[in-house]
C-alpha cells in the first residue's frame, strides 16, 4: 500500500475452536485495506484459517466456504473413534481442507506459515513448519481427549493452545518486526462481568464437547495475555455469547471479525506509516 513502510509484517491466530471463524473477517478486513503480510503463526483453529491463506486463497473464498457450512456438513466431519486417546479421527476434517488446498508442503506456500502443536508427552511447544501443511494443522488442532493425538517425527502431538494460544513469539523469532495479533478466546472477567450485569443470555446446559472445550480454554487462559505482550496490534473480536462449539455462527462470528479488524486499521497505518 503506497505510503506504508515496507517492514516484515506477522500475522498471529490464536485458538478458540469456533470463535476461531472470526479470524476470516479479520483476513478479509486486512487484505481490502492492502495490509501486507509476510509470514503467518497459527495455534489450533488460527492455524487451519492460516493455512487457507497462506496457500493463496483470496479472503473472500474462505469466507464463502465457511458460510457454506451449515450445522449438518460440520457435524458430517465427525468421523468417531474408539476412545484410545481421543473421540474422533480428524480425517474427514484433513480431507476437507485437502479439497481446498490440495496436499501442499509448507515450502509450496505462497505466504511462510508456522502451526504450533503441543508434545503430549513432554509439554513442549512444536512448531511445524515444513513437510505436509495438512500433517502441521491436523496435529494443531487436536483438541485432547476430543481428536486423536497425531504421531509426527517419533512425538504425539495434540492442540498448541496448551502452551501458546496465540504465538506472537514464533513471528517475533521469525525475524517480524510489526505484529498483528488476533485473540479470539472469551475474556472470563468479561463474562462474569456481563452475567452480573445480566447482558449475558441464559445459560443452557453444557454438553461434553463445551465442558471439555472450556475446561482447556480456562486453564490456558492465564497465557494469553503474556503471550500477546510482544505484539504491535492486538485484534480481539467482541462475541461474549459465542461459545466455543457454536459453528453455526459462522457469519456472525466472521463480522465480529470484520468489525474488530477495522477499528484497528487506522492505528495499523499509523505505525506503519511512523
Amino acid at each position: 500500500m503506497t505510503g506504508l513502510k515496507k517492514r516484515k509484517v506477522g500475522l498471529a491466530l490464536g485458538g478458540g475452536a469456533a470463535r476461531g471463524l472470526a479470524h476470516i473477517g479479520v483476513l478479509e478486513v486486512l487484505g481490502k485495506e492492502g495490509i501486507p503480510i509476510d509470514m503467518i503463526a497459527g495455534t489450533s483453529a488460527g492455524a487451519a484459517v492460516g493455512a487457507l491463506y497462506a496457500q493463496g486463497n483470496e479472503d473472500s473464498r474462505i469466507s464463502e466456504l465457511a458460510a457454506d457450512m451449515n450445522w449438518r456438513k460440520w457435524t458430517s466431519l465427525i468421523d468417531l473413534a474408539l476412545p484410545k486417546n481421543g473421540f474422533i479421527r480428524g480425517r474427514k476434517i484433513k480431507n476437507l481442507l485437502k479439497s481446498i488446498i490440495g496436499d501442499v508442503k509448507f515450502s509450496d506456500l505462497k505466504i511462510p506459515l508456522a502451526c504450533v502443536a503441543t508434545d503430549i508427552t513432554t509439554g513442549e511447544e512444536v512448531v511445524i513448519e515444513q513437510g505436509s501443511v495438512l500433517d502441521g494443522v491436523r496435529a494443531s488442532i487436536s483438541i485432547p481427549a476430543i481428536f486423536t493425538v497425531v504421531k509426527w517425527k517419533g512425538r504425539y502431538l495434540v492442540d498448541g493452545g496448551l502452551v501458546n494460544p496465540v504465538p506472537v513469539n514464533i513471528l517475533k523469532e521469525k525475524g517480524a518486526d510489526f505484529i498483528i495479533a488476533v485473540n479470539v478466546m472469551a475474556d472470563v472477567r468479561e463474562r462474569i462481568y456481563r452475567r452480573k450485569k445480566g447482558q449475558a443470555k441464559d445459560i443452557k446446559e453444557p454438553n461434553i464437547f463445551d465442558v471439555l472445550m472450556r475446561s482447556l480454554y480456562i486453564t490456558t487462559y492465564a497465557m494469553v495475555k503474556p503471550s500477546l505482550e510482544d505484539a504491535d496490534i492486538v485484534i480481539e473480536p467482541d462475541m461474549p455469547n459465542i461459545g466455543y462449539g457454536d459453528f453455526h455462527q459462522v457469519q456472525e462470528c466472521i463480522l465480529q471479525g470484520k468489525l474488530a479488524a477495522q477499528s484497528s486499521i487506522p492505528e495499523i497505518k499509523r505505525q506503519l506509516r511512523a
